[in-house]
């Protein structure tokens, strides 16, 4: 079967993205390890598919599944890669969309040609919800792996995260410690794992290792997690500029139980296609 997709990326996070109003798709685990094979398929990040949604309320469904052929709940970047995919493809033609995730609503506010905003929902902190095991809530908590204790920020913003705050971002270790955080026993769902380098009040840097992909150019929703985080430690102001490996995310959060954390950055298509699956 042969199915036409969009290559995008939100600095250098990387997308397969279907339309799936006009041609509904339905895909297997082994298909989207297959598209998202850099050798053998397409080649990306995670696979995004714009679907019809049921709720009048809703412009439209959007889900998110990771190269390893798992569906997720959210994706910050994909999300401004969705926004301009509707756009270009005609499905749309309004500046601020409503689309719904396996976790949440979410809204999102084409800025200009080159930005878009992603009100992102609001934090979750709460154990439980993340999913965390812990006994009761607290800005960091201890985290034993391999033999050595961190300390981590956890917080869910519709997917979730695990922070940890670094000296050097340059020697920070990504590769080793991400994968044990990952899939550590006291994240049932596995997590994401940031590691923040504050600079100032204003701006930090930031590497993610993604769950079920590895470490990627850029994560939206890390960037959310880590900026909210940091708030909480009391070192980082309401509005910070984030630096990842892929370019710039600014991050904004008013701080609070009701205020939703908003992510604005850029969305670029690639190029378009087809592929037999």
């Amino acid at each position: 079967m042969q199915i036409a997709f969009t290559k995008m990326h939100g600095l250098g996070n990387d997308f397969v993205v279907f339309d799936a109003v006009n041609h509904p798709l339905s895909l297997t685990p082994e298909q989207v390890q297959f598209i998202a094979h850099r050798h053998f398929g397409v080649g990306c990040d995670q696979i995004l598919l714009a679907e019809t949604s049921n709720s009048p309320e809703v412009d439209f469904r959007y889900r998110i599944f990771n190269a390893d052929g798992g569906e997720v709940q959210q994706c910050g970047n994909g999300a401004r890669c969705l926004a301009r995919f509707v756009r270009d493809k005609g499905l749309s033609d309004k500046e601020t969309l409503v689309v719904e995730t396996g976790a949440r609503k979410i809204t999102l506010r084409i800025l200009d040609d080159s930005n878009i905003t992603v009100d992102i929902g609001i934090p979750i902190f709460k154990p439980a919800s993340i999913p965390f095991q812990a006994e009761k809530e607290s800005v960091q908590y201890p985290i034993m792996v391999d033999t050595k204790v961190y300390q981590i920020g956890a917080v869910s913003v519709g997917n979730p995260h695990a922070i940890l705050v670094v000296d050097d971002l340059s020697i920070a270790p990504v590769d080793t410690i991400g994968p044990s955080l990952e899939a550590h026993s006291r994240f049932p769902e596995h997590t994401n794992v940031g590691f923040m380098q504050i600079i100032d009040s204003q701006n930090i840097r930031l590497r993610t290792y993604e769950r079920g992909v590895g470490e990627t150019l850029a994560c939206g929703s890390g960037a959310c997690a880590a900026v909210v985080v940091g708030q909480k430690l009391g070192k980082l102001d309401k509005t910070v500029t984030v630096k990842l490996a892929g370019g710039r995310l600014t991050v904004h959060w008013e701080g609070g139980a009701q205020n939703p954390v908003q992510v604005t950055g850029a969305a670029t298509r690639v190029f378009e296609g087809t592929i037999d699956i």
